[in-house]
Parts: structure tokens; sequence; C-alpha cells
């Protein structure tokens, strides 16, 4: 146990601490108000929190009992606060010999304890009002749970900056404001709660006295709230306490900014614990310019740091006592005059009552500018305590001991004061001392070698300052300590944030890091560790742009490149393993989220504290070569020296660009390493560490709030595979998310990162050595509150590099810039130009660079917005001088736009011709930065208004945009940068996303012309059979249209809601309209036509008038005639024999006699009438003869080559003395080849291969358009109506020969006569098989010995139930069901043929989406049968392949797959007919039997129920007059429609091939309707789905070697194997027509003519694997089909065998997706 005198002893520290922290000590003249006081304690609301630390306070009675808390105790006693001078009296103070201040105790124990009790309470009072302090702050819950980065990383409500705060917004908008470096942070004007103020009304009873007694009063009510309002530095440090480590560290960096002092030592408002937040320095970088003097002369060397490892002399400040002036105002004067860097007394908000402030140290850096007027000529840390140092004993004794020089301030000095001891101390102590002294005026004075005492009685600030000055500068003129910051850290008995255990943890797992680069040499560090993003990423980039750039054999030179490429990455993969990355890579995987945060800061720290010494002097020789060639350029020097000295500052740049490494290059390098793998798909021996986890990890780091780097600025490349990999694990974790893209563009150096961060509160890299390069993104989160006034979830920020980069002088800077500016502007929902200064002379370049970039993105179709911030005006208030700078820069932009105009061939004529602008509201000025001269200026508080107001204006207009999703925002990235690299951005430009959605639309827009057609085909349907019955003869469009109403008006409707609601609508809308006419022509088109076809049939039918009459006729007297033959052979009916002689015998003579005087319908020999006609035209025997025998006009229109047929003389040209020429252009050699309409020159043909490809194409196109012209003549002659007549085959063969004939005219050379005899054999063949149909179906219709043969077995069929004795209802009842039963199965096939096309349709694949994936499974198709000639069947005529794909789908889809599904589809729609006669019968026969009809009146009510489902033909009632039991009737023919249905209920689907209407056919009709335009090069089928599409292009993903058409180079049988997708990337050119004189670039190919300007091809660098395969699989039948070769420039390129058939089929899903 511990005596009394110990516990006394212990006692009294308590006294003293509990008095160092009464809120009512005040510095300097600051005077106890006890009103206040008691006010103030009114107030008081105490939570756990502070309850519980005031109970530990009171429970801590004797802590010396326990050895092991001496250190700890004595921290806690040496660690007390005081607040200046105190009402509770101060205990008397000595000094023992080491200076430290020990407590003199007097009094008895009974009355110490009294008082201590005191005291205690005092120390609750402080607690309570400390509560209070953080309750009207709003804090009173982040003291524990502290705020954090990520609370102001966010779209917040605005901030006013002219207007007063409520106290509960007070800490928000403090932090608010700082963020945005508006130093009048601390200043903000405080909104009172209680607003109204009571004033006391005097009496009229008053006299004078009673005016002067108020006058003199201490009590009258004061007009002043009674409470005061919050002191500015308690804000501040409130917030500070409030605060999380990172946050505290912004703050305290942002505090640095705005040119404030900083908290160095800070007493903890609990627990009482001294801390060093040593941490929050750490980003802190100082720069200033050191003046040395040597021989009369002045060098000035700049200086860059981070504070932490400055080591400077530190001025220390100190006051013992009350004083009567502001020390803080006077070391104001030292650092800065005009600006307030320590807060005092008299600065704006100060009030009496201050809680958090007593007891700090606050640090503050004075940074010369290296000119005459610098107060000191080097760097020097001026510290400063506030409080009385008497009682705060802990941080003066560190202040004393880390101080170069101590400055003191002390009322007055003489020996005994209280003061005395400290002072004698400190004049004992080897360090300098400067004595202030407040009530003497003697001037400096130099007690002993480095002590000296100045009087401030009667002196004006200046000149105390002055002489300040001087003292300090001789005393650091001569040896003297220096203070580094990050010394704190060994100072025993105070806490150092940098010891928590997760910033330790987090700083161990850094320093792992960084101990491996300790004593490299910087600049070779990437080299060592980093060497993915080295050397082999920049070749590999430089190889990728290349591709786009190829010449000579380019298919050979483009396989090149991409094993280069691959290579490159393999070696990237075995360098993927360094120490340091796996290092980096283990730490981020598995530490904690703080810790890892930690981390993350301690590596930013870390390297940039490694590569400050190299980069400030390389920055130092850039600043000197840069200003020695601006100095030439301004001479318009072009000697050699300036070359050299821009070659020397090329050089500097590189060594800069080496020097510089950060956290940035790791993220490159992990970046790099994934693309690697990713590319290869290999893991390597990273042992625990997957690479694919990498997205993952960065996309978490990106969704906290840090940036990450989107384009590579070093390479000037976008990795694209990282880069979308990491955006969708960002999807992953938050939902594809809608984001409005800011970016920013603008010259180097002019603000654009500092602007962004002091806007949304980002950390984009500022420094001068630390230039933003590349492109980088932050997402920055739309706050709740917010989010009701926005249409996206974050504003994700793209800050970019500047443009006309100093580095890149002299190199390719404006393709750069142009790059550059084209990319980001394409990415921005809004773009922020940024221009420095007002002069528009200097702006003209990046006006120039931005005009054009908004000129393609017009061109595109992409429209972003802009918003252009002029930075460091001079005048931002002068609004004439605003609107002439406003009208000064609308005319440079329009100026600008002419001239771009011209460049990308666009018609605009000013800037708001390509995009929306206002020149009044786009554009916004900015003040210049700093307030002075830097290093030492504040920012300017007019550019945080003007970045507030600039934000304002920004949210404003993005409240009206929807942004963009996140997966369109990786899409776009991916399309930009593609367009990019392939030169020509306009012309190269895919929007893959727009693409996707309109491939997306198309398949909606087939569902919805499958849902008109499949009705409008069940409306045909039904007309078809009504005709068919005789029922109808005239079919009126108007009923048509009305028919299809509903179903119409459903399909708007579907549209409607597709387009208002689909989430891409913003991107759909380009098109609605459009496709809104397409359908209602589709639906048109759909009516009229079948009008048209029923319209026909109605002609057909009356056309067939006469002779339906005869049949009816025919049918009456053969029912008849059997009738009577029946009653005659009655008595023979069980003789089947015998009736079947006897009705055979009578038949013959029914016919003869019926058809007696009608001439038969003879048949047609075509192969006669085909010999006759040749003959006619002169052609031999033997001819017509060896063609048919070996049957090769059959092939004719397939065969690869027709040089056999051509007869050539020598007067005969062909092409001109141009071939097999190489051109040289530009020192590139471009190898002529042939192509569709290109090279055609006249010159005598010589050899075959001179034969060009352009002849060959023009011979297939002859063919082609006359066996077309053949099927339409035919199609067009009245046969099946009409019958045949001879001269249509004449007309057919005088039309061939007239086309060979004009052919043969515009040659230079004949064709054979054995090409007009097959050309002939061959449409006549074509002919003759629709001339056979028609035909026969004209005699089957018109013939009556054929019609009434067909009705044999039928009316024997009556003639033996009449014989049998059968009732005239049973035969009627047979007669009924034969003819149901023909014309049953005839409406089930067709109604059948319907449905399945339709159930196909949806559940096949390749019919249920678009136009390209029909394509695509046609492909695959042929591919899997390996058939060369489908293939070439394709080639030559897509749509033919196509029609015969679909029909071996339908028949493999019908029959082997499906059958069980389509005969269940046939067993609905035969139970659906049967249902319908069913409900038909018995209808008919309730009518007759309730209104008493007859069999006349039975059949015509039957007849007309089923005449929309079922042709009936018609029966005549004659010979059925008897029957009147109906009801027996009705059964009769119930028997036999089961028997029927039974019957069809087996039917073979093949009956559907025998009607009219074919499931084959149909799907023909609805998928063929489309775009069937070739590629003018390769002859790729455009694969839009709709037919007319313009103004959309032409395109298809599949284009192909071009020799697969036959294509050859010029004089030579070499095969051309270029893809068209290739040679638009490449620097060849072409001839775009036969008589063109000149070349057209590839690059340029749309302006060949308009086959060629329709045709969007895009450089794919030919990944399609499927036409690589075919090349080499079908080498031979190529080789052999077109008699050419694949050698020489057809060479096939090895890499090419290497692809599989698997791989070939896999590489089409990949194109289309």
């Amino acid at each position: 146990m511990m005596d009394g005198n110990e516990v006394i002893a212990l006692l009294e520290k308590i006294d003293v601490m509990v008095s160092d922290n009464d809120p009512h000590c005040y510095s300097g003249l600051m005077c106890d108000d006890t009103k206040e006081q008691k006010d103030s304690e009114s107030q008081q609301n105490p939570t756990d929190e502070f309850e519980k630390n005031a109970s530990d306070v009171k429970l801590k009675c004797d802590p010396l009992n326990e050895p092991d808390d001496v250190e700890h105790s004595e921290k806690k006693d040496d660690s007390t606060t005081s607040g200046g001078e105190s009402h509770i009296k101060s205990l008397t103070a000595s000094a023992d010999e080491k200076g430290t201040l020990h407590t003199d105790v007097d009094g008895n124990k009974n009355e110490k304890s009294e008082k201590t009790f005191e005291e205690i309470n005092m120390k609750e009072q402080y607690q309570r009002q400390i509560e209070t302090l953080l309750s009207r702050l709003h804090l009173q819950d982040k003291y524990k749970q502290k705020l954090t980065p990520a609370d102001f990383l966010r779209i917040n409500r605005s901030v006013k900056q002219h207007h007063d705060t409520s106290e509960k917004d007070l800490a928000h908008t403090f932090l608010q404001r700082l963020m945005m470096l508006d130093y009048r942070s601390r200043y903000i004007p405080i909104k009172q709660d209680s607003p109204e103020i009571s004033y006391s009304e005097p009496e009229n009873t008053k006299t004078e006295e009673d005016d002067f007694d108020v006058v003199f009063s201490t009590s009258v009510d004061s007009d002043q709230p009674k409470q005061s309002h919050v002191h500015p530095m308690d804000v501040q440090m409130a917030v500070f306490h409030c605060s999380d480590s990172f946050l505290k560290q912004n703050m305290i960096t942002k505090l640095s900014q705005c040119q404030y002092a900083l908290p160095l030592l800070v007493p903890d408002p609990v627990t009482m614990d001294i801390e060093c937040p040593l941490w929050t320095f750490r980003q802190i970088r100082k720069s200033w310019k050191i003046t040395q003097t040597k021989d009369d002369s002045n060098t000035v060397t700049m200086k860059s740091i981070p504070i932490y490892r400055a080591e400077t002399p530190m001025v220390s400040f100190i006051r013992l006592g009350s004083l009567s002036l502001s020390k803080s105002q006077l070391m104001n004067t030292l650092i800065n005059e005009r600006h307030s860097t320590f807060f005092h007394r008299n600065c704006p908000g100060s009030t009496k009552s201050r809680h958090l402030m007593d007891g700090v140290a606050e640090i503050a850096w004075y940074c010369p500018a290296g000119k005459p007027n610098d107060a000191f000529s080097d760097c020097i840390t001026f510290c400063n305590l506030h409080g009385d140092a008497l009682m705060i004993e802990k941080q003066r004794e560190i202040l004393m001991e880390k101080s170069s020089v101590n400055v003191v301030l002390v009322p007055t000095l003489e020996r005994g004061d209280k003061s005395w001891t400290v002072i004698s101390a400190l004049l004992n102590s080897p360090k300098p001392l400067i004595c202030l002294i407040v009530d003497n005026d003697c001037g400096a004075i130099k007690m002993k070698e480095g002590k000296y005492k100045m009087g401030l009685k009667d002196k004006s600030q200046s000149d105390v300052s002055e002489e300040l000055k001087g003292i300090i500068g001789k005393i650091l003129s001569g040896p003297h300590t220096v203070f580094k910051l990050a010394t704190m850290a060994e100072v025993s008995g105070i806490r150092v944030d940098e010891d928590d255990t997760v910033c330790r943890k987090g700083k161990t797992a850094a320093m792992k890091i960084v101990d491996l680069l300790q004593g490299m040499d910087v600049s070779k560090i990437k080299d060592k560790y980093l060497k993915c993003q080295g050397q082999l990423w920049h070749d590999w980039c430089k190889i990728n742009k290349e591709q786009y750039h190829l010449k000579g054999d380019i298919e050979k030179e483009k396989c090149k490149k991409q094993q280069e490429m691959k290579k490159i990455r393999q070696e990237q993969c075995s360098a993927s393993c360094s120490k340091l990355m796996k290092l980096f890579i283990e730490s981020l995987s598995s530490l904690p989220s703080e810790e890892k945060e930690y981390f993350l800061k301690w590596i930013q720290i870390l390297l940039d504290a490694l590569s400050t010494d190299d980069l400030s002097s390389i920055l130092q020789k850039y600043d000197e070569k840069w200003s020695e060639v601006l100095t030439l350029k301004k001479k318009h020097d072009k000697s050699k020296q300036l070359m050299s000295k821009q070659t020397e500052l090329e050089e500097i740049s590189k060594k800069l660009q080496s020097a510089t490494f950060g956290l940035e290059h790791i993220f490159r390098e992990i970046g790099q390493i994934y693309e690697a793998h990713k590319s290869l798909q290999e893991q390597t021996k990273m042992e625990e560490t997957d690479w694919s986890k990498y997205p993952e990890l960065a996309a978490e780091l990106m969704i906290s709030g840090h940036p990450m780097e989107l384009m590579d600025g070093d390479a000037g490349h976008v990795p694209l595979t990282w880069i979308s990999s990491l955006l969708d694990e960002v999807i992953k974790k938050l939902g594809d998310k809608r984001v409005f893209v800011l970016s920013v563009l603008g010259v180097q150096s002019s603000g654009k990162s500092t602007m962004l961060n002091a806007m949304f509160g980002l950390q984009f890299a500022v420094s001068a050595g630390r230039c933003t390069k590349g492109a980088f993104m932050q997402l920055v989160k739309v706050s709740e509150e917010k989010k009701k006034d926005f249409k996206f979830d974050y504003v994700l920020v793209v800050d970019t590099e500047g443009l006309r980069a100093l580095e890149l002088a002299g190199n390719a800077t404006l393709h750069h810039d142009n790059e550059l500016a084209t990319f980001v502007v394409g990415l921005g929902n809004m773009t922020l130009i940024n221009i420095f200064g007002e002069n528009p002379a200097e702006m003209q370049d990046v006006l120039q660079i931005v005009v054009q970039a908004f000129m393609r993105m017009k061109k595109v179709k992409l429209s972003p917005s802009c918003v252009f911030v002029h930075q460091n005006v001079t005048d931002i208030g002068a609004a004439e001088k605003n609107m002439d700078g406003k009208r000064r820069l609308q005319e440079k932009l329009d100026q600008m736009t002419k001239l771009a105009a011209k460049e990308e061939v666009c018609d605009a004529e000013c800037f708001n011709d390509i995009i929306k602008f206002d020149v009044q509201k786009d554009v916004k000025y900015f003040a210049q930065l700093w307030e002075g001269s830097p290093p030492m200026a504040p920012p300017n508080p007019g550019y945080s208004e003007s970045v507030q107001d600039l934000k304002n204006s920004i949210l404003s207009k993005a409240s009206q945009s929807t942004g963009t999703t996140l997966s369109q925002f990786k899409s776009n990235i991916k399309d930009l940068w593609n367009a990019l690299l392939k030169e020509n951005f306009v012309f190269s430009f895919k929007n893959t996303l727009e693409i996707a959605v309109y491939r997306k639309l198309e398949v909606q827009y087939a569902n919805w012309t499958w849902t008109l057609r499949s009705h409008m085909l069940t409306i045909e349907n039904q007309l078809h059979t009504r005709i068919e019955n005789g029922k109808l003869d005239n079919v009126e469009l108007s009923y048509l249209f009305k028919e299809m109403s509903k179903t119409y008006e459903e399909i708007e409707k579907g549209m409607e809601v597709y387009f208002d609601d689909d989430r891409d609508k913003e991107m759909l809308v380009q098109w609605r309209g459009r496709f809104e006419i397409k359908i209602k022509e589709f639906h048109d088109e759909q009516v009229r036509g079948v009008k048209r076809k029923l319209d026909k049939v109605i002609q057909q039918k009356k056309a067939c008038k006469k002779m339906d009459d005869k049949k009816t006729e025919f049918e009456k007297k053969l029912l008849q005639e059997s009738k009577e033959l029946a009653q005659q052979l009655k008595d023979k009916a069980k003789d089947e024999e015998e009736l079947q002689k006897q009705f055979n015998s009578v038949w013959s003579v029914w016919v003869s006699e019926f058809t007696r005087d009608i001439k038969p319908i003879e048949d047609i020999n075509l192969e006669q009438e085909q010999m006759s006609i040749l003959h006619e035209l002169g052609i031999e025997c033997s001819l017509i003869d060896d063609s048919k025998s070996c049957e090769n006009y059959k092939k004719i229109s397939k065969i690869g080559d027709y040089y056999t047929y051509v007869t050539l003389n020598k007067h005969q040209e062909l092409c001109n003395k141009r071939q097999n020429r190489n051109t040289k252009e530009q020192g590139t050699l471009k190898t002529t080849w042939v192509s569709l309409r290109n090279f055609f020159q006249k010159e005598p043909l010589k050899p075959r291969e001179d034969f060009s490809f352009e002849e060959q194409q023009l011979i297939r196109s002859l063919i082609d358009n006359v066996e077309q012209q053949t099927i339409d003549i035919i199609k067009s002659k009245p046969v099946a109506t009409r019958g045949y007549s001879p001269t249509y085959l004449q007309e057919v063969a005088k039309n061939v020969k007239e086309k060979v004939t004009d052919f043969e005219s515009e040659r230079k050379y004949a064709l054979k006569k054995e090409f007009t005899v097959d050309l002939l054999l061959y449409v006549f063949d074509k002919a003759g098989s629709l001339i056979s149909d028609s035909h026969n179906k004209f005699k089957m219709n018109n013939d009556a010995v054929t019609f009434i043969e067909s009705k044999k077995m039928q009316y024997y069929n009556i003639f033996r139930s009449f014989c049998k004795g059968n009732s005239s209802a049973v035969v009627l009842g047979e007669l009924i069901c034969e003819k149901l039963k023909v014309s049953t199965v005839e409406a089930v096939c067709n109604k059948t043929a319907i449905d399945l096309a339709g159930e196909i349709r949806c559940s096949f694949p390749a019919f249920n989406g678009n136009r390209l994936n029909l394509e695509k499974h046609v492909l695959k198709s042929l591919a899997e049968k390996e058939d060369f000639d489908g293939f070439i069947n394709y080639i030559r005529r897509p749509r033919s392949q196509v029609e015969s794909f679909i029909k071996e789908e339908v028949e493999r889809y019908i029959y082997p797959k499906h059958k069980a599904k389509a005969q269940k589809i046939l067993k609905k729609n035969v139970e659906d007919i049967n249902k319908h006669v069913s409900q038909a019968l018995f209808d008919a026969t309730e009518k007759v039997k309730t209104q008493g009809g007859n069999t006349d009146m039975w059949l015509k009510e039957f007849s007309s129920l089923i005449k929309d489902v079922l042709t009936f033909d018609t029966i005549s009632s004659e010979n059925f007059s008897d029957i009147n039991k109906f009801d027996f009737l009705k059964e009769e023919l119930e028997k036999g429609l089961t028997s029927i249905i039974k019957e069809l209920n087996s039917l073979s689907l093949e009956k559907m091939k025998e009607f009219r209407l074919k499931p084959d056919q149909i799907l023909i009709d609805q998928l063929c309707n489309c775009c069937w335009v070739k590629c003018p090069f390769c002859g790729a089928v455009c694969t839009n789905t709709l037919e007319n599409h313009s103004p959309d292009d032409h395109s298809v993903p599949f284009h192909r070697p071009d020799g697969i058409k036959g294509w050859h180079f010029r004089n030579t049988v070499e095969m051309c194997i270029d893809f068209c997708t290739t040679n638009v990337a490449s620097d060849h050119s072409f001839y775009p027509r036969h008589d063109s004189d000149k070349f057209i670039p590839f690059k340029q190919y749309r302006t060949g003519g308009p086959e060629y300007a329709d045709w969007r091809i895009t450089p794919d660098e030919s990944k399609l694997a499927y036409w690589k395969w075919f090349i080499c699989r079908f080498q031979k039948q190529l080789q052999d089909h077109y008699n050419l070769k694949m050698q020489g420039n057809g060479e096939i390129p090895k890499e090419w065998k290497k692809y599989s058939k698997e791989e070939a089929i896999k590489s089409l899903d990949e194109m289309c997706q």
C-alpha cells in the first residue's frame, strides 16, 4: 500500500489534470464569463461513451500499485492539457536539474481529499462539455463509429458557399469545403438554431440616471444569443477526432494544401493520451527552392520531398502564462503575412469557449520560392504549442527536445516568477533560445551564445517580425540541429497512430516489397520486377498497331505478327512470377479489408519516397532543358542546336518515365500478367495465386474508390482484355449499374486532376513530377438522398494525361492527342474541356483536336455533351470581358469546325452543327488556383467557388441524362479503342453494343412478322377453301385489313412496349420509326399479296367455270347411271366379280358418251419441242447430242472455270499493259490483284492465265441472269389455267440467244457454240419442270376424260351400295364421306403445314433468330457435311443454298427427330376438323328437322357450315329426294366420319408435299425475305434481316478469303487468299472498276463507287478460323474448280493448317456474339 503522502501526490496530479482541462482556461486576454459557463453547463447531455470514460477517471485511484503500469502511469501524468489562465489555482511548480516539472504538494490529507473530489467533478463536467460539443455538431455517434472517406467520396447535396450553416451541418460542410480546397472552410458563418433575440424595452418612467445605470450595468440583457457558437478550431478538431485514419490523412493533406498548420501532438479528449498523428502526414509533399550564395552569386536549387522525410530546422513557439498578444498571429507574420496559417484570436469566428485546442501542438513549414524577398533561404518548420506551456508539461518537453530554436513568450521575466524555472532550464539547454517579453520594450539582446531576448512592448508586429526573422536567420546560418517528422515515432510517452496493429500489419506487408527495392536504381526497378509492362508490352502494342498497316503478302505478314504477339505473351507469362508481384498479390489476396487499405497506402507512400530524389533532379534538368528549347524556338532558330536540345529533352523524358514508379505500375503489371495468361489460357508456377482472380481483386478496390488505369500512358494502349474482365467483376459485385461518365481533356499541367480532386474529393495524382499518364477511371457513388434526382447510381470520372504533353513533343504528338481525345470524348456522357488561360491562339491546337473528336462522334452516332472550362482567368467577375471571351471562343470553335469538316469529310459549318452547345451556359471561367505565388500561397477561394459552380452545372445537366450501364461503358471502351487502332476511326468504328441491340431487335422483328404471316396464312387458307367451294367470287382489301386488324393492333402494342420499356430503349429509339414503317409495309404487303393470290384463284375458278359445270353434270349423270345399273343388277349383289365386270363394261360407254363433243387435252413432248427449237436456231445435232450425252450442261452454273467456252483471236484485246505491274508508292510495293470489276483493261489476251477473274464473273452473271429470266418468263405464262403453248419455249430460246449475242458484243472474245448449246439445254431443263407441273395441273382441272376417270372408284362404290339395297341415306352418306375424306386430307395437311412451320421456327435454333443466326447455322451445316458442292453453291448462289438448308432441316425435323411431335400436331388438326364437321352435321340436321326441309336443304346447309374449313363439291339431290330420316343420315355420316378420322390419324406426313401449303416453303418465305447483297470483294452476303435496310450499311461478320470466289493475281494462276477485312487494314490499293486509271487505297474503299460505298467492312484481324479451315480442307478441290494454284502470293500460311473442323465451327459462334 502507498502511504498518505503518495496518495496526496497522486491526487495533486489529478488536480493538475482537471484544472488543465477546464473549458474556461483561455489563451491570451480571453476572459472568464461565469454566466457563459453556467449556460454551457445547462446543455449537458452525456452519452455512455463519455460517462464510461469519466467513471474510468474516478476508478483509477491507485495506478502506481502495479509495477508494469509505471510507464503508462507516467504517460498519463505527463499528458495533461491546459487552457491558459485557470480559475482553479495552479499548483506551485519547481524544476529539477533535468528540467522536468514536479508538483510541490502542501496542505493536509483531508483538505486534499475534499479538493480532489471537487476536481473530479470538474473533470466530469469537462467530459460533458466535450460531449455537448459533439452533440451540437451531430458527431456524437461518430466518436466510436468513425467517419470514413467513403462518407465523402460520393455525390451529396451541394455546398452553399455564401449561406449560413446550422450547427448540425457544420462538420460536414467544413469537410466538404475543405475537400474542395476552400480555406474559408474554417470560417463558415453559423446560423443559430434559435435566431430570436430579446431586447429590453425601457419604460417611459425611467429617468436619465436610469439610462446611465443601464450603460454601466454588467447584467443588462445582451443582443447576442445566450450560447456562443462553436469555435472554428473545435469544429476542425472534432471532425479530426471523429474520423478514421484514412479520412484524417485526407483531411490533413487538404489542410496542408490550404497552407494551414497541422496537428502534430494531439491530446485525446477522452483518455487524455498524447497522440502524434504521424500517419496523417504521409501523403504531404512540399516543394521549395533553396538559395545559396557562393562567390557573390546566388544558386537556386529546387527540392521536392515527402514532408515526413524532410530534414529541416524547427522553430518552436510556446507561451508561459497569460499574454496580451497572440502568439499564433505573430507566427503567421513569419510564415505568410497574408494568410492565417495558425488560427488566432482575431480570426473570423473566434470565440472565448474553446475545448479541443489547448495542449495541441501544430506544425507548419515555410517554403522559400527562391526569390530575393524570401524570409528565409531554406525550408523551416514552425511549431506552435497552444495553451499555457507551464501547464502542458509533456508537449513542452517534446518540443524543447526536438526544436532547433525555442521561442518563448512570457508576460514578464523576473526571477521567482512561476515561469522562471522553465526559462532557467531553457537557458541551460544547448538549444538556441529567443525569449520574447511582453511587458518589456528592450531591443534584441544577445544574452550569450545562442540566447536572445527581445521586448515586445510598444513595438509594431511588423517590426517584431522583421527582428525575429533576422535572429532566427542568424541562428540557423550556423550549426543547428534538424527536425525530421518521421523521428516522432521514437518519442517515448506518447502514442503514435502508426503503432496501431492494422497500420503496422499493413506497413509490414508493404515493407516486404520495399525492402526488395532498397538500394536499387529506381529506373531499373521496373526492368527487374515488372517485366511484363516494359519492353515486352511496348513491343506487343507496336506489333498490334502494325496489324492495321500491313504491306506485302498481308495474310502471311499478319500471321507472322500474330505469332510474334503470341511469343511476347508467352515471355510475359514466363516473367510473371517476380518476387515483388508474388508478395503484392499475396498481401492483396490475404489481408483483411482494413489492413489491405493500409497496405496499399503504405505501398503508395513508400514507393513515392523511393523515387523522390531521382525525380527531383530529373525534373530540374528537364525544366532547364525545356527553357533552353523554348528560348531557341522563340528566336525561330531551326539550327542543329535546337534539334540537339530537343534530342536531349527526349532522353531526359525517357529517364523521367523510367524513374517514375508507383502503385499504378504494379496494377499495370497485374493487368499484363492477366492479359498474357488469358490470351494463352495457361497457368504459371505462381503457387496458390490464381491469375484468374486478379480482376476480382482490382474490382473490389475500384468499388472502394481507388482509381484504375484505363489507358496505359507509357505504351499509349488500352489493355482491353484486362479492362473488360475488371468491369465484368465490378458488374458481378454491384450489378449492371447505370453510371454517368464524366471525362476531362486539356493541355498538360492545366489543372485537370486538381479540379477533379477538388470537385469530387478524388485522389488523382497531381504533383508536377507525377503528371497523369494515359487515362484513369474512378467511381463516385451517388448518395441515397441524391438518387431521387438522378437516373444513375454512380458518376464514373475519367482523368487523362494532357494534350500536347511535353514528353511527347517532337514525337507523334498530334496523332497521340487525336487518339486520346477521340477515345475520351467517345467514352464520356460529358467531357470537360480544360483550357489554361484566355489566349485563343494557345487554345487553337487543343480546340482543333477536340472539335475533330466531337465530329467523329457525330458521324458514328454518339452524342456526348461538353463544357469548356477556362482556368487561370484573371478577372472572372468582369461580365463584359467574359462575354467577349465567349464570343471569341465561339468564333474559334466555328473556325476549327470548318477545318475539321474538311479533314473528316463532314458537312458542318459551325460547332453547333456537330454538338448541342450553348456558349452562355457551357463555358465556365475559373479563377487562378493560387492566391499569391507558390509555394506558400493558399488556394484561391474563388477557385473553390468555381469548382462548386461547375459541379452544380455538371450535376444539373447529368440529371437530364440516363447515363450508361457499366456493360455499355465496357463495350464503348472496346469499340472506341478498336476503331482507333484501325486508323480511319469513322469507317472502322463498330458499336458492338449497338450491333447487339440491333440484332436483338431483328429477332423481335422476325417474331412480329411471323405473327402477321401465320395469321395471314390462316385467313388465306379459309378464303381459299371458300373460293374453291364457290362461296366467294370477290375478295375486298378492306375485308382482309379488317380480318388482320386485331393481330396488327396487338403487334403495334407489343412494339410500343418493346421500344418504351426495354433496358436499351435509348439506343432503340434511332430505329423505332424505321421498324414501325417496316412492320406496316410488311403487313400491307402480306394483305395485298394474299389478295393477289386469291384473285388469281378466283380468276382460275372463273376460267374453269364451264368445266366445273360440266363436272357437276357428269357427276349427276354418273350417279343416275350408277343407280339405274344397280337396279338392274340387284340380284347379283353378292357376286363382286360380276358387279365389277358389269360396271367396267358400261363405264367406258359412259365416258365415251359424256365426252363425245369435248376435245381431249393431249400430253406435251417437251424434249421434241426443245430439239425442234435448237434446230431452228441452226445448231448442229452433233453438238446437241454431245452435250446431252455428257450432261455438261447441267453443271454450267456451278463450274469454276469458263475458259474452255471462250474463243480468242488476235484482234481481241482483254488487258492493257498494266498486267502484273507492281506500283511503288511512298516506298511501299503494292501488288495489284484481280477483283470484282477490277483491272479489266483492253490488251491482247495471251495465255489462259490472262483470262481474268473479272471475265469469269461476268460469264457467271450472264448464266445466272438468263436462268432467272427464263424462270420469270415461264412463271408469267398461264400454263396452269390455259395450257401450254410451243411459243413459250421459243421465247425462252430467243431470250438466251439475244443475251449471249449482247454479251459477246461487249467483249473482245467470242463464246463458243458449245456454250450457247449448254446454256439453252440448261434453261430448257429448268423451264421444263415448271411447264410439266403446270400443264399436269391444267389437264387435271380441264380435261373431261381425266376428271371422269378420276371418279371411277367413287361411283363404283355407289353402284355397289345401291346393288346391296342400301337406302338413299346410306348411299348419300357414303358419297359425302368420300368427298369429305379427300377435302379433309387437304385441309389437315394445309393447317398442319402452317402449325409445323410455326413449331419448327420456335424450337429450331437456326430459324428462331435473325438472318445472321440462320447464316451461321448454314455454314455449320456445310462444315459438318464437308460438302464441297454445297459450299460452291453457297458461294455462287447463297439464297439457293439457304433454301436447300431450310428444306433439309424441315425434313429432318419432321421425320427422324420430331416425328411424334409432328404427328401430334396433325392429330390435333384432324380432331379440330372432326369437331367442326360433327357440329355442322348436328346443326344442318336440326335446322332441316325444325323447318321441315328436304335433302337439298340439308346439303346446302351442311356445305355452308363447312365452307371455310373443307372444300365440298356440289352433290345433286335429285337422286336422294326420298330421304326423310335425317337423323339416320346423320348417324350414317358420323359412322363414316369416324372411319375417316381413324384413317387420318395414321396419315403419313409425306402427304403434305402434295398440297398447296408446305412447311419448308412457308419458312423459306419467312426467313429468306431479307437482304441478299454480296460483298463487292469476297462475295459474302449481307446478314441484315431487313431486305431494304437503308440508310444502314451492308455488313457481315463472315467475310472470307477472296480466292474462294475465284480471285487470282493478275497474269498468274496464283489464287488470292487475302481476307477483305485484312485488306482494308493494309496499305494495299485496288482498281475499283475495270476501266479505272488510278488505284484506290483499301482503307478508302468506300470511295470506289456505289457498290463499295454501301458496305461496312471493318478490320477484324481475320480471326475467323472457319474460312481458313475451308481453304486448307478443300485446297485441291478449289484449285481444280477454278484451275488456279495456291502458290507464290497465294500460298497458304502454315498457321492456317492448324485449325480443326471443330475450331472452325466454334469460331462462327464467337463471331456472332
